[in-house]
C-alpha cells in the first residue's frame, strides 16, 4: 500500500527565520512510527508573488504558471500541516497569501496547526483556523502550540538546542499523526 503524503508546510519566509528548523523537528517526530509520508514544502522555496491571478480562485482558472505549479504541489499531497510563528498577534501575510492562491484544492483535505512563538502563538492559530474553516479543510482538533522562551534563543535569534527546546511536545506531536491518520480514514 502507497503511503498517504502529507506536507509539512513552512508559513513563514523572513530572511532570519527559524520556521525551518521547528519544522524540520516536527515532520522528523511526525515520521516516529507513523505510516503516513511527511514531506516539507517551504513557501520561501515555492516563492509566489502577492496574488496575481485575474480570477477568483474558486473557479479554478488559473493564468499564471506559477499558480498552476501551486495547485498541483497541493493536490499531490492528503493532508498537511501548517507550522507558522505568530507576528503581531497573527500569521504570516505570506500564509495567508499562499492558501488564497487557491480554493478547490483545500477543499476536505485534512489539516493539523503548528504555532509558535514566545507564548505559542495561539492568536495566530485561531486567526488561521477561521480561514481553513471558511476554505473547508478538515482541521483536526488536535493543534500544537510551541512556546519558545527568548531563554532557548541565540543572539541571531534561533534556538540554541532544538530537541532540547521541542522534545517536552513530542507525545502532542504523536497525537498529531493519530489525530491526521483518523482524517485521512474517515470520509470526508
Amino acid at each position: 500500500m502507497i503511503s498517504q503524503r502529507v506536507a509539512v508546510i513552512i508559513g513563514s519566509t523572513r530572511a532570519n527565520r527559524i520556521g525551518p528548523e521547528i519544522a524540520v523537528w516536527v515532520r522528523d517526530a511526525l515520521r516516529e512510527g507513523s505510516s503516513l509520508h511527511y514531506e516539507l514544502v517551504d513557501l520561501a522555496e515555492v516563492a509566489l508573488p502577492f496574488l496575481d491571478e485575474p480570477r477568483m480562485p474558486a473557479l479554478g482558472e488559473y493564468a499564471h504558471a506559477h499558480t498552476r505549479a501551486w495547485s498541483e504541489l497541493i493536490l499531490s499531497f492528503d493532508a498537511v500541516v501548517f507550522v507558522f510563528p505568530q507576528y503581531n498577534g497573527g500569521y504570516p501575510g505570506v500564509l495567508k497569501n499562499a492558501v488564497d492562491f487557491l480554493y478547490a484544492e483545500w477543499r476536505d483535505k485534512p489539516a493539523a496547526l503548528v504555532s509558535y512563538g514566545t507564548r505559542g502563538g495561539n492568536r495566530a492559530a485561531a486567526g488561521f483556523l477561521a480561514v481553513l474553516n471558511r476554505l473547508h479543510l478538515r482541521v483536526i482538533d488536535t493543534s500544537l502550540e510551541l512556546a519558545l522562551p527568548e531563554a532557548d534563543k541565540d543572539a541571531a535569534g534561533h534556538l540554541r538546542e532544538v530537541e532540547a527546546t521541542l522534545a517536552p511536545y513530542r507525545d502532542q506531536v504523536r497525537a498529531l499523526d493519530a489525530g491526521l491518520t483518523a482524517a485521512l480514514a474517515a470520509p470526508a
